[in-house]
């Protein structure tokens, strides 16, 4: 999809955090796994809670909650982990979210679409790509590309570096 591209119908992966409905393009979610344990990572900011180990893949995770300046994400029997796949400089980055709840794939048309609200949202609007409208209510629909900086891409990418190089440190010596 062209960049600026505001109502892209197609499919969505819905999910609720800090009670609000969120949803991403379909075609950027790897998986869907139980959240787990996380090894925390030094110096990282506090929206990055550490790495997984994914089949022998290193993958960054962030908290949502806390990357859109809002609480971290209480975990509770239905908090998941999100895996995408997010285009990165020619690059695909691999990253997990941690939300409260996966809620259903929805197929929304272009009429369901708005435009981001320019103004009165938690959340900064070059993270969103519209507004999906479910009946009487809506879902922000998330631009995954623009929810991390590129600079906290190049971190999550050190930080996946980092965590890959250690083990075979560990065994070197």
């Amino acid at each position: 999809m062209a960049a600026g591209t505001h109502h892209a119908a197609g499919q969505y992966l819905t999910f609720t955090l800090a009670q609000e409905l969120f949803a991403v393009d379909i075609h950027a979610v790897r998986e869907i796994i139980e959240y787990g344990r996380l090894t925390s990572v030094p110096m990282m900011p506090p929206s990055i809670l550490g790495v997984i180990n994914l089949r022998g893949a290193v993958v960054p995770v962030i908290d949502l909650g806390l990357r859109f300046g809002g609480k971290a994400t209480a975990i509770g029997p239905r908090t998941c982990i999100v895996i995408l796949e997010i285009a990165s400089g020619g690059n695909l980055q691999i990253i997990g979210m941690v939300v409260d709840a996966v809620n259903e794939v929805l197929e929304l048309n272009g009429d369901q679409i708005e435009p981001p609200p320019s103004f009165g949202n938690r959340i900064r609007a070059d993270f969103i790509r519209g507004m999906g409208k479910l009946g009487d209510r809506l879902v922000v629909l998330l631009d995954v590309g623009r929810v991390l900086s590129d600079d906290e891409i190049a971190l999550l990418e050190q930080a996946s570096t980092h965590q890959e190089q250690e083990p075979a440190q560990a065994l070197a010596t």
